[in-house]
């Protein structure tokens, strides 16, 4: 039986977040969707992301998660931003 998707686990998968060393994400959010829990926010990397979502889908196997974690652009322009 899979657990419920309630304040509980959320609080145990950002607690996993915030306290594992190789991770330490503060910036990552939780939303339920039925049966889902969807993981969203912005980090540096793919490699960073794909860690994040495989230490959730580890640590809470029953748990049926989507990584909708965004890669923020961390390189500097490219371009020159004209502004009027």
């Amino acid at each position: 039986m899979a657990p419920q998707l309630d304040e509980y686990l959320e609080a145990e998968i950002q607690r996993l977040l915030t306290e594992s060393g190789a991770i330490a994400e503060q910036g990552i959010t939780l939303q339920r969707r039925e049966h889902v829990l969807v993981l969203g926010g912005e980090v540096e990397s793919a490699r960073r992301r794909d860690e994040i979502c495989r230490l959730i889908a580890t640590s809470f196997p029953d748990v049926e998660i989507a990584c909708d974690i965004g890669i923020i652009r961390a390189a500097a322009p490219t371009e020159v931003e004209e502004i009027s």
